[in-house]
């Protein structure tokens, strides 16, 4: 058995607002409390209107504070959007308020297009290259305060806030490797290298104070419900939203479309043959089945499960579900 986890987008229904979906990311987190997940993690996207987590930190703390016993974090910061320090401070800050339940994921896309990169005052001509020298300078401002040193986060120094490295590329596995830190990898979307990645992390993986030995998270889409049928219904808002991002018109989480796949051309079949394949849909036992083979082909130490569901209620039911199969051991 490995810990399962929630990564949660808080999804703006069509027909909702911002305020319903961080009201549903609540409620959801004290569930997932109660029903044994490991952690729960928010991610950082802007000017996408069916995301509400934009401000990731706050969300974090408004989750953290409502839950007792949940590792939450976020998966993750994109640290080209913001200077090391000020998220040193923010995580700091969190950790102090909940201390031991915190992590804190960093990844180096902007997530968002070029336009709303630039609204966030990022310097859009920085080298990418950049990212591992502020990820060991965050980490910096983690440790214990030396002797001279005049920079300091506060709160944040001395806390020594767990630090993952996540990626969709070969590039997050290389670095997390070279600096002893867990690799997330963000399968649930951008398979194509996953394997790859995986290898990669784990053959290069030096142990450093944080980490004795390498350890993978791997996202995984999970549409359960109580039969297959509904299970594959519900999975076609997902499927909605990714043809949709694809095609230039990001938008709400749309209502279930029975067939909807079937509807598309051969191209947004493509689309979706490619970046839900690391996916189950369906009822109890075919979701048991998808967990055992993703893990058996994978050996991942950890899974991340995303639910992007329209229907709060079948959202719920769908984690309640998959926290069954892992507690059974089947997973």
């Amino acid at each position: 058995m490995i810990p399962f986890s929630v990564l949660d987008l808080s999804p703006i229904a069509e027909g909702g607002d911002a305020a319903q979906s961080l009201r549903n990311t609540l409620d959801l987190a004290q569930h997932a409390d109660r029903w044994g997940y490991q952690r729960y993690w928010l991610a950082e996207h802007h000017g996408m209107p069916g995301i509400a987590s934009a401000a990731t930190a706050v969300v974090i703390g408004h989750v953290a504070a409502g839950t007792s016993r949940i590792r939450v974090g976020a998966g993750g910061i994109m640290l080209p959007n913001h200077s090391p320090l000020v998220i040193a401070e923010q995580f700091g800050t969190l950790e102090s308020l909940f201390p031991g339940r915190i992590d804190l994921g960093l990844g180096r896309a902007p997530g968002s297009d070029q336009v709303t990169a630039r609204a966030l005052r990022r310097d859009l001509n920085a080298n990418p290259d950049e990212f591992p020298q502020d990820v060991v300078e965050l980490m910096h401002y983690f440790g214990p305060v030396t002797e001279g040193q005049r920079v300091r986060a506060v709160p944040g120094a001395g806390l020594n806030v767990p630090v993952w490295i996540l990626g969709s590329s070969l590039f997050g596995a290389q670095l997390a490797a070279e600096l002893g830190l867990p690799f997330a990898f963000a399968s649930h979307f951008a398979p194509a290298q996953m394997m790859q990645a995986i290898d990669i992390y784990r053959s290069r993986f030096k142990p450093s104070a944080q980490l004795g030995r390498s350890y993978v998270m791997l996202g995984f889409n999970v549409f359960a419900a109580d039969t297959d049928e509904e299970g594959r219904l519900l999975s076609t808002s997902m499927q909605q939203a990714f043809v949709n991002l694809r095609s230039g018109r990001s938008s709400r989480l749309q209502p279930p479309v029975a067939d909807y796949a079937e509807r598309l051309g051969p191209p947004e079949r493509a689309i979706l043959a490619q970046t839900l394949s690391c996916a189950a849909a369906g009822g109890p036992d075919t979701v048991r089945h998808g967990l055992q083979d993703f893990i058996a082909r994978t050996g991942a130490d950890e899974l991340m499960i995303t639910s992007q569901i329209f229907d709060h209620k079948a959202r719920l039911r769908s984690y309640e579900i998959t926290a069954g199969v892992q507690a059974t051991g089947a997973a």
